[in-house]
């Protein structure tokens, strides 16, 4: 086995803290000759860790087929002083691919003594935010504007490593340590994609409200509420989407909120529906107490279907019970409405309920 450090500077991209105390977070990656830690092996290992003189890189190399048991057995002793163990999809491919292996060679480890935190599960709800086709390690790089010249990927860098175990030759060697440091390099440099989860999952500031007007395709006027909310978080690129309740833009540390609220006339159903008329002419519903004045002919029982009064006013669409009174199409109507006035958003409990809502 053949082990090399050199010290690491880590960019300036994303507050590591955000993850861990720094000292105690762990990057890493692997290069392996095939897919299967069933019948492949891992040849190296590289980390970048946060040593007493600054962040440095670490790497254990497989210098033959038998020192694959060493590279292990260093890797794991190495991490047992983490916390963190930082990596893009290890857990679908780095992670189960190791523990294999240490299965093979009859080694003890496991990886509970440190969290893991995958970057690619991260941002992986988050692909419709991104717009983005592959979260692949090199389409979240070019997402954030990094160009990186890496001609190989791991696949293609199996055959050199099997012709570094026949010739042993130097250049190869590099090669192979070359690929993997740049790929510990480049983990880092895309850290920053882990803002978009910061910042949709943080907390909002109102910083504005306003109601604006859209031209429907009938030449109508339909209002629509914009809501503008800040973060202490800053996205590096500016993205846009749509959920079933809103057109969202985040730019900076600011979200843009656009729902388009209904002008429409709306029930609102009372619970207590034994103690209602349902008057048949006016379409509604009257207390007991009122409703015995009318003629029987014009008045019948209330059910839980006919027991509403009605609205006519501009609506926002809500979670259930969030605003009251409730507004709903029909009875059994699973959007749930609330007269929209300026203002409802004052209490910020309320506001940051709302906001889940819509970006859910």
């Amino acid at each position: 086995m053949i082990t090399e450090t050199h010290p690491f500077l880590f960019p300036d991209t994303y507050p590591p803290e955000r993850l861990g105390p720094s000292e105690k977070l762990l990057f890493f990656d692997i290069e392996t000759t095939g897919f299967s830690g069933d019948y492949h092996q891992v040849y190296l290992i590289g980390c970048v860790f946060s040593g007493p003189e600054g962040w440095e890189l670490i790497q254990w190399f497989a210098d033959s087929p038998e020192s694959e048991k060493e590279v292990l057995t260093a890797f794991f002793e190495f991490l047992k002083g983490f916390t963190t163990l930082v990596h893009f999809n290890g857990d679908g491919f780095d992670i189960p691919f190791l523990l294999k292996r240490c299965g093979a060679w009859g080694l003890p480890y496991d990886f509970s003594t440190a969290a893991g935190m995958d970057i690619y599960k991260k941002i992986r709800p988050y692909r419709k935010v991104l717009g983005m086709e592959s979260l692949k390690q090199k389409a979240v790089e070019r997402f954030l504007g990094i160009f990186r010249q890496d001609p190989y990927s791991g696949g293609q860098l199996i055959e050199v490593y099997k012709d570094y175990l026949l010739t042993h030759d130097k250049s190869l060697y590099h090669m192979l340590m070359l690929h993997n440091r740049e790929d510990l390099e480049g983990m880092p440099l895309i850290l920053p994609v882990l803002c978009y989860p910061d910042f949709l999952e943080g907390d909002f500031r109102l910083k504005e409200e306003k109601l604006l007007k859209k031209v429907s395709i009938l030449g109508e006027e339909d209002p629509v509420l914009c809501l503008i909310l800040e973060s202490c978080v800053t996205l590096p690129q500016p993205v846009s989407w749509e959920t079933n309740t809103a057109f969202c833009h985040g730019d900076g540390n600011c979200l843009e909120l656009r729902i388009d609220l209904p002008n429409d006339t709306l029930k609102y159903f009372y619970p207590d529906y034994e103690n209602y008329y349902y008057l048949v002419y006016e379409d509604m519903a009257v207390h007991k107490s009122v409703g015995e004045y009318v003629e029987r002919e014009a008045r019948k029982k209330a059910t839980p279907q006919t027991c509403y009064t009605k609205k006519t006013s501009v609506f926002l669409p809500q979670p259930k019970d969030l605003f009251s009174p409730a507004f709903k199409k029909d009875y059994k109507g699973k959007c749930s409405f609330a007269e929209y006035h300026p203002g409802l958003f004052e209490d910020r409990k309320v506001l940051m309920e709302y906001v889940r809502y819509v970006l859910e």
